[in-house]
C-alpha cells in the first residue's frame, strides 16, 4: 500500500517578501557542477589529446561497451527506421511536422537600415556552420530530443550537423534504435555512438574514427544531459558555443480553486518521472486544492510505473506547494521562480498567462499539459532550468543563427561624420582611430 504523499508547503499568505527573499524561500533543487569539474577536466583533456581513442575508452568504462566505430554506419540508421514500431513512427512524424511548422516561422530576415544617404548598416543572419546535437541516455529514451534539436538547426540552414548519443550495451554498442530511427526520419546522416562528457569533448575537438575517417569538430553544442555533460560543456565553452548548462527538469503549476486536482497531480508526476532530482511545484491560493492535489498524488502513484523515482522527486527539497493570498501574489512567485515549464490552471488562464514574465514555456489552461509540449505541440522542449528563464530562452532557430552587421558607407557619408569620429577617438585617447578616418581625406604628417 502506498503511503500518503504530502508535498512540503511554503506559506506566503499575509507576507510580502521581496524578490530576493522569494528566490531563497521557494523550493529549488539543482546540482553543483563545480563539484565534478575535477573529475571531468581530465576526461576532456584526454579526448583533446587522444581523440576518439580516449572517448571510446571512457565509453567502455561508463557505458560498458565499445562500439566498432564512433560513427554509426548508414545501413544501421536505415535498418532502425525500417524496424521502428509503426505507431511510434506515426507519432514522430506528427511531432516533426508540427515542430517544423512552428520553427519555420522563427527564421529571421536580413534588415538593411539607411542611416544617412550613402551609409547603410545591414544585419545579416548567418547559420552556424557545424553543430553537435546531444541526445542523452539514462533513465529514458529521448527520440523527442532528436526532433527538438535537429528541426531548429535545419530551419536555421545549418550546413552540417551530427547527433551524439551514448552507445547501448544491449544494442551492440549503438545508440538506442529509436534514437537512430528518429535521426534517419529527419534526414540526419551523421550519428556518433558516444555519450557523456567524452561526447562533448569529442564534438569540441574532433578526432579520427577507428576506420581512419575524420570526426570533424563542431562550432556549437546543444541538448541536455547529466551533470557530467554539463560540466564538460562548461569546460569547452569558448572553444565551442553551447546552448545552456541544463539542470534537472522542473514544472510549476499556478492554479486556483477552479483547477482539477487530478490534472494538476498528473502533471506534477509527469515531470517527477524524469529524475529523482526533478522539481514539481504547485503555487495556489486554495488550501483546499492543495489538499486535493496531495490526495490525487497518493492515488495516482499506485498506477505509476516509476513510482519510487517519482516519490523521491516529490519528497525532495526541490518540490513542494506554495500557498499565496491570491493570483497576483502567485504571479510574483512564479516570475521569481522562473520555471522551465509553467502551467496556468486558473480562471481566465490566458489573461493570467499574459502577465507572466519569466518561464521557459507557458502552458495555458486545462488542455495544454507539459507533456503535450514535450512531444506534439510544435514548441521546443529544450528549455532553461534553475531560474535561468529570467534571462535566457529555450532552444529555437535563433540558437543556430549569428547576427553579423555589414557596414557600407560612401565617401561623402564618411566625410560627413569624420569630425565626430575623430572627436570621440580623441576623447577615448585612441588617436589612431581618428587618424584612420583622416587618412582618407587629408595627408597625415
Amino acid at each position: 500500500m502506498t503511503s500518503r504523499i504530502e508535498l512540503a508547503r511554503v506559506d506566503l499568505r499575509g507576507r510580502t517578501p521581496t524578490t530576493a527573499q522569494l528566490r531563497t524561500a521557494l523550493p529549488r533543487g539543482g546540482v553543483d557542477v563545480d563539484s565534478v569539474l575535477h573529475q571531468v577536466r581530465p576526461m576532456v583533456e584526454a579526448v583533446r589529446d587522444r581523440g576518439a581513442a580516449a572517448a571510446l575508452e571512457f565509453g567502455a568504462k561508463f557505458d560498458g561497451v565499445t562500439p566498432e566505430s564512433v560513427r554509426v554506419p548508414a545501413d544501421r540508421l536505415a535498418a532502425a527506421l525500417a524496424e521502428l514500431d509503426p505507431a511510434v513512427r506515426a507519432a514522430l512524424e506528427v511531432a516533426i511536422e508540427r515542430t517544423r511548422v512552428v520553427h519555420a516561422d522563427q527564421r529571421r530576415t536580413d534588415t538593411t537600415t539607411e542611416v544617412v544617404p550613402g551609409g547603410t548598416v545591414t544585419e545579416r543572419w548567418v547559420p552556424v556552420e557545424r553543430v553537435g546535437l546531444y541526445v542523452p541516455g539514462g533513465n529514458a529514451v529521448y527520440p523527442s530530443s532528436v526532433v527538438m534539436n535537429v528541426v531548429p538547426a535545419q530551419a536555421a540552414g545549418v550546413d552540417s550537423l551530427v547527433v551524439a548519443s551514448p552507445p547501448q550495451q544491449q544494442f551492440g554498442g549503438l545508440p538506442h534504435p529509436t534514437i537512430l530511427a528518429a535521426a534517419r526520419l529527419l534526414g540526419v546522416e551523421e550519428v556518433w555512438a558516444v555519450g557523456g562528457a567524452q561526447a562533448v569533448a569529442l564534438l569540441s575537438y574532433g578526432g579520427t574514427d577507428t576506420d581512419g575517417a575524420d570526426l570533424l569538430p563542431v562550432d556549437l553544442i546543444t541538448g541536455p544531459g547529466n551533470i557530467y555533460v554539463t560540466a564538460a560543456k562548461r569546460l569547452c565553452r569558448g572553444l565551442v558555443g553551447i546552448d545552456a548548462e541544463a539542470g534537472p527538469t522542473e514544472i510549476a503549476v499556478l492554479a486556483d480553486a477552479t483547477a482539477d486536482p487530478v490534472h494538476v497531480a498528473a502533471d506534477l508526476i509527469s515531470q517527477a518521472e524524469h529524475d529523482v532530482l526533478a522539481a514539481s511545484v504547485l503555487v495556489t491560493d486554495s488550501p483546499e486544492l492543495a489538499d486535493a492535489v496531495d490526495a490525487a498524488l497518493t492515488a495516482q502513484l499506485t498506477l505509476v510505473k516509476h513510482a519510487e523515482r517519482v516519490t523521491t522527486a516529490l519528497a525532495g527539497t526541490q518540490s513542494g506547494t506554495v500557498l499565496v493570498d491570491d493570483i497576483d501574489q502567485g504571479l510574483r512567485v512564479v516570475n521569481a521562480y522562473a520555471a522551465e515549464h509553467l502551467e496556468i490552471q486558473t480562471a481566465d488562464a490566458a489573461d493570467v498567462a499574459a502577465r507572466v514574465r519569466s518561464a521557459g514555456a507557458i502552458f495555458v489552461g486545462p488542455y495544454a499539459p507539459v507533456s503535450l509540449g514535450d512531444y506534439c505541440a510544435g514548441s521546443n522542449h529544450v528549455l532553461p532550468t534553475a531560474g535561468c528563464a529570467r534571462h535566457s530562452s529555450g532552444l529555437s532557430v535563433q540558437t543556430f543563427l549569428r547576427g553579423i552587421h555589414v557596414v557600407e558607407y560612401s565617401e561623402s557619408a564618411l566625410k560627413d561624420v569624420a569630425g565626430h569620429v575623430v572627436a570621440l577617438a580623441d576623447a577615448e585617447d585612441l588617436p589612431a582611430h581618428g587618424q584612420a578616418v583622416r587618412a582618407r581625406f587629408e595627408a597625415l604628417s
